[in-house]
C-alpha cells in the first residue's frame, strides 16, 4: 500500500496519488484500487462526483453487523482502476478522532490489489502508515511547507518533490529538513495542469508525470 500525503494544501498530492494509481492499474493484470480520503480524486480524474456512500460513511457506521463492505462502495473509474470515494458525509471532530485505520487496512486486504491512498493534507494516522509499504510526502520546495514538515512527529519513507522554477530551495535542502530521500522529482509543467483541467488524466497521463513517477509507481 502506498500512502500519499502533504503538509500544505495545493501541493499536488491528489494528482500524484491518482497518477501512481493509474500507472499501477495499467501494469497489473488485477488492476489497482485508489482510496480517496481527501475528496478530490473524482475531479482530478474527470469523473462525476460520486453520489453513493464512501469511506466516510464506512467509518461512521461502527456497527459491524450492519456495516457496508468496502467492495460494495468501490466503483470502476477505468477498465483497471477501482475507486473508493470519500463520500458525502462530513465527519465531525469526534468521528474523525475515532476512525479505526487498522480496521480499514484489514478490510482492504480483501481486494488483493495494489492499493494507493490519497490521505490529503496533514500527517496520516500512524495506524495507516504502519500498514503502508511506502509513505510519500508530496511537497514543493517551499519554506512554509518545509517549516511545517520539520515539526511533524511522523516521517515519510520518501518525498515526491514538485519543482518550480525560481525557488531558492532545492532537493538537498528538502532532504535535509525532512530527513527522508527525494524519490521522485516532478517539474512543474503546464501540460499536467491542462490534462487535469480537461479531465483527461485518466485517459492520457502526461509523459513528464509518468516518466518521473516511474520509480515509485
Amino acid at each position: 500500500m502506498i500512502v500519499c500525503w502533504s503538509v500544505k494544501g495545493g501541493s499536488g498530492t491528489t494528482v500524484v496519488a491518482s497518477t501512481i494509481a493509474l500507472m499501477r492499474a495499467a501494469e497489473s493484470q488485477r488492476g489497482a484500487l485508489l482510496v480517496d480520503l481527501a475528496g478530490d480524486v473524482p475531479a482530478v480524474l474527470g469523473l462525476a462526483e460520486s453520489s453513493g456512500p464512501g469511506i466516510n460513511e464506512w467509518f461512521a457506521n461502527c456497527d459491524h453487523g450492519s456495516r457496508m463492505t468496502l467492495q460494495s462502495i468501490a466503483f470502476q473509474a477505468t477498465a483497471n482502476l477501482q475507486i473508493i470515494a470519500r463520500g458525502s458525509k462530513q465527519l465531525d471532530a469526534k468521528e474523525k478522532e475515532i476512525r479505526n485505520f487498522s480496521e480499514l487496512c484489514a478490510a482492504l486486504k480483501i481486494f488483493d490489489l495494489p492499493i494507493i491512498v490519497d490521505a490529503g493534507c496533514g500527517p496520516p494516522s500512524p495506524d495507516l502508515l504502519a500498514h503502508a509499504s511506502s509513505s510519500l510526502l508530496v511537497t514543493r520546495p517551499c519554506y512554509l511547507s518545509l517549516r511545517r514538515a520539520a515539526q511533524l512527529s511522523v516521517s515519510p519513507t520518501g518525498i515526491v518533490l514538485i519543482n518550480e522554477a525560481g525557488r531558492a530551495l532545492g532537493k538537498h535542502d528538502v532532504e535535509a529538513v525532512i530527513g527522508a530521500p527525494v524519490v521522485a522529482e516532478i517539474s512543474f509543467d503546464a501540460a499536467i495542469a491542462r490534462a487535469v483541467d480537461a479531465g483527461l488524466l485518466a485517459s492520457r497521463i502526461p509523459t513528464i508525470m509518468s516518466n518521473q513517477l516511474l520509480a515509485v509507481a
